[in-house]
């Protein structure tokens, strides 16, 4: 008889739990895996979260400061505007401000000591020259009033009588010579001064110029200095001093106070 023999290549025995094993420690590696990797994204995004917030914050302090630089800036374009508007508004002030016309009483100019009679030098400079500068100015401007202003300097009149009070109206009016007044003052010199150049003005309105305007005569005396300042005590000569001022003003309504 033969005998059955046994196949040689026949598989042996399956291990279930060694391959159970495997499975489990493949599965606990690959959760592991999952683990770590979700661990280290969750790190890197908190990372570029907090650099986000860090940037946030910077970028929102740069914006604040720069807010801040942007207001100074706002508030001195605003103060140089302003102080740019003033100087403009200052500058067409003095621009259309009438100019203030100075005869220095020196030289050919000088009245003599004590006296209002204008030297001759000085008539002929009103007929020809300060006659055309009046017009030109009142004309440019529409300006109706012509102030004459007499200014002394602090010397001490010889004459201790006045009669300015007595006669200075009928001197006015042109009854009298402005050489009939006697000055007992520098106040009465200088409006002595100021009217017989006010009385010239008149002279020569009547020959047909300087229509429509009003001639003032006033006096400073020994007041103010050539800067418009109040002067110190002074009795000495200064020719400087002495002076006669043409103002220009228009002629606004009269408004009495109560």
């Amino acid at each position: 008889m033969g005998s059955r023999s046994r196949r040689t290549d026949a598989p042996e025995d399956f291990n279930i739990w060694q391959a159970y094993t495997d499975l489990m420690s493949n599965a606990f590696m690959i959760i592991s895996l999952f683990l770590l990797f979700a661990l280290i994204q969750s790190n890197v995004l908190k990372a570029k979260s907090e650099l986000g917030e860090e940037t946030l914050v910077e970028a929102n302090e740069k914006i604040w400061q720069l807010q801040s630089q942007l207001n100074t800036l706002q508030t001195q374009l605003t103060e140089k505007n302003q102080e740019i508007a003033r100087i403009e508004a200052e500058r067409k002030q003095l621009a259309s401000a009438p100019p203030v016309l100075i005869i220095q009483n020196s030289g050919e100019y000088s009245f003599s000591s004590g006296q209002a009679t204008l030297p001759d030098a000085l008539r002929t400079y009103i007929w020809n020259d300060l006659v055309n500068q009046i017009e030109q100015i009142t004309q440019e401007r529409d300006i109706y009033v012509v102030e004459i202003i007499g200014h002394t300097d602090g010397q001490a009149t010889g004459s201790q009588y006045s009669n300015l009070d007595q006669i200075l109206e009928n001197v006015a009016s042109g009854n009298q010579g402005v050489t009939s007044l006697s000055a007992g003052s520098n106040a009465d010199l200088g409006l002595m001064r100021a009217l017989e150049v006010v009385k010239q003005l008149q002279y020569i309105q009547q020959q047909g110029r300087l229509q429509g305007l009003q001639f003032r005569a006033y006096s400073a005396a020994q007041l103010l200095l050539p800067s418009g300042e109040f002067a110190p005590v002074n009795r000495t000569s200064d020719a400087t001093r002495r002076r006669i001022e043409i103002r220009f003003s228009p002629l606004g309504d009269a408004r009495t106070i109560n």
